[in-house]
């Protein structure tokens, strides 16, 4: 029986990780049969319940190594000092982790983009898939974008050093693939697709959040906080956003929030739902036209309540895949290479992704508009692409011969 640990892993409270995880196991399973997945999590009680059936996968909720001066390091690491950027993760690890990683055969480096700056560098994923090379593990970065590095050149040598030590680099779109073999000359790269695609979706029943019957259908939207980052000086990307949703009401279309990022234990400032409820206060007055679903639904659940829409528009980037798989035309908002690589390896451009700098009521207006007349087009393209997905994804795995 194969065994694996989900090294960059930490919680459900991100349904795109939890999207991730599932998909991942489930490819997995179709290769191998019985297999056994230990998944770090830092609250094991929260994630178990998001995924009652875990056990019958073979998953095993484990503890996440999470030191509290982890955050202190990243920030001293911020600091203009060559030596810092190459230092990367430079503490010792516990017997326990040790032991989780002794007792597998491979380690799966997961979790979409964290071997990225988007937050800051990634030296105790680094330290830890290195620990699992120096152990004798095949390590294997799967499903995820990866860079650019480019703004921190000090770390460069580092982290190029430490990728060409891994057994495989699998990326799930073609703008890290190109970044990694141009421009960092990487050799030990190859192209899959996001494990997300393939998550099984969970029927739920909808009838006490589904927005009021609309000529036009539904529209699912998703926002992050994380698009604050971007909006323009004096900017008010909610008023933006509000602007949207009352010009396509008067179309004849209801609105859904969809949020895809809520913390499990209801903390943290990165929360899809904390941020578009003020969107639903500013909105009141259109009654049951716009409406948000509950915020403990897991990402199998979501998924089903995406296939629902009829066109879907979202920042998250497993909110967006949610409604690729599914059939759904979607315009995704974009602040990283993420969304622009998958969007390119489906459509051969970019046309469906709007830039998060360029957020605006009037630039949604444009894209919906580009939605609804290429709508067919879109959706036979999905349907075609999604059905050779599954088989991508088995393939990538019996090519690496664990």
């Amino acid at each position: 029986m194969k065994r694996f640990y989900l090294s960059g892993h930490r919680t459900f409270g991100n349904r795109g990780c939890e999207a991730i995880v599932r998909g991942t196991v489930t490819a997995m399973q179709s290769v191998f049969g019985a297999i056994e997945v230990l998944v770090p999590s830092y609250d094991i009680r929260r994630d178990s319940d998001q995924w009652p059936e875990a056990k019958e996968h073979g998953v095993e909720f484990v503890a996440a190594y999470t030191p509290w001066y982890t955050r202190y390091w990243a920030h001293t690491q911020r600091l203009p000092l060559a030596a810092l950027k190459r230092a990367g993760w430079p503490f010792p690890f516990p017997t326990w982790l040790k032991e989780h990683i002794a007792s597998v055969d491979a380690v799966f480096s997961v979790g979409g983009d964290n071997y990225s700056l988007d937050y800051r560098l990634p030296s105790l994923l680094m330290g830890m898939d290195g620990l699992a090379k120096e152990m004798g593990k095949t390590v294997v970065l799967w499903g995820a974008s990866v860079g650019p590095f480019d703004r921190e050149p000090h770390f460069l040598p580092a982290i190029r050093r430490h990728l060409a030590g891994m057994n495989k680099i699998l990326v799930r779109e073609s703008v890290s693939h190109r970044y990694l073999t141009e421009k960092m000359g990487l050799e030990n790269v190859e192209q899959m697709v996001d494990p997300g695609f393939i998550l099984r979706s969970e029927p739920i029943e909808s009838t006490t959040f589904w927005p009021a019957h609309a000529e036009q259908g539904v529209i699912g939207l998703n926002v992050s906080p994380l698009v604050e980052r971007y909006k323009k000086p004096g900017q008010s990307l909610l008023k933006e956003i509000e602007g949207f949703i009352r010009a396509v009401i008067e179309r004849g279309f209801s609105v859904l929030l969809v949020p895809h990022v809520v913390p499990l234990d209801g903390t943290g400032k990165n929360d899809d739902a904390r941020y578009m409820h003020d969107l639903l206060k500013s909105c009141g007055d259109l009654g049951n036209c716009l409406s948000m679903t509950p915020h403990d639904f897991n990402a199998a659940q979501i998924k089903y309540i995406i296939s629902r829409l009829r066109f879907f528009i979202g920042a998250r980037t497993h909110a967006t895949i949610a409604a690729l798989s599914s059939g759904v035309p979607t315009i995704s908002i974009a602040y990283s290479i993420k969304a622009r690589g998958i969007n390119r390896d489906l459509f051969g451009n970019e046309w469906m992704v709007l830039p998060t700098p360029e957020l605006s009521t009037r630039s949604l207006l444009t894209a919906l508009d580009n939605l609804v007349e290429h709508e067919s087009d879109v959706k036979e393209t999905l349907y075609s692409a999604m059905a050779e997905y599954e088989q991508k994804l088995k393939t990538t795995l019996k090519q690496l011969e664990l």
